[in-house]
């Protein structure tokens, strides 16, 4: 039975989110400012937040200074998942990935179907890992925030949470670079 095994560590995550959107100031920014207060309320570090336009070139400006970070272990960004002309913020990940993680869209979109039925179709949430950092891309909803955290990511990124989870694989997401130079 999955579930938290409480003899093991509570070990914080630092994490950054992008908001994605031509419209919203920080004020109005309403999804990242949800996926702030859960990240700190799981016990994890804030480690930056920005806002940038649906624009491949500056989602993937500000998402590789973070790779760079040593400080930054994952990436969340909320908008620009759609399918309309302005929503680029797949493609910006998907270009940055050095390996997909598409189970996770595929939970994401059957969890929203229970709630939103079939009009999950149209979200293009994804996720992946470059640099040794997890990078996920969430709809810009607030419900769809609460829901790709609250059903997936709180358990993904808590050290404790069993039989797997993402931060256990810290160590070991950068071996293929090990090995090319070893």
């Amino acid at each position: 039975m999955p579930g938290i095994d409480t003899s093991r560590p509570f070990i914080p995550v630092r994490i950054a989110v992008l908001t994605v959107s031509d419209s919203r100031g920080l004020a109005e920014d309403k999804s990242g400012q949800t996926l702030v207060d859960r990240i700190e309320s799981a016990g994890h570090a804030l480690a930056d937040r920005q806002i940038v336009h649906d624009d491949i070139d500056d989602i993937q400006k500000v998402v590789t200074q973070w790779l760079d970070d040593v400080n930054v272990d994952v990436v969340i960004s909320t908008g620009g998942t759609g399918v309309t002309g302005r929503d680029v913020t797949p493609e910006a990940f998907s270009g940055l990935y050095e390996k997909e993680i598409p189970g996770f869209g595929e939970l994401f979109r059957m969890l929203s179907y229970q709630k939103i039925g079939t009009s999950t179709i149209q979200s293009r949430a994804s996720a992946g890992v470059a640099r040794g950092t997890y990078l996920f891309a969430l709809p810009g909803s607030t419900g769809a925030v609460k829901d790709a955290w609250d059903d997936i990511l709180v358990h993904q990124l808590d050290y404790r949470f069993m039989p797997c989870n993402f931060v256990e694989l810290f160590d070991r997401l950068q071996e293929h670079e090990k090995r090319s130079k070893g």
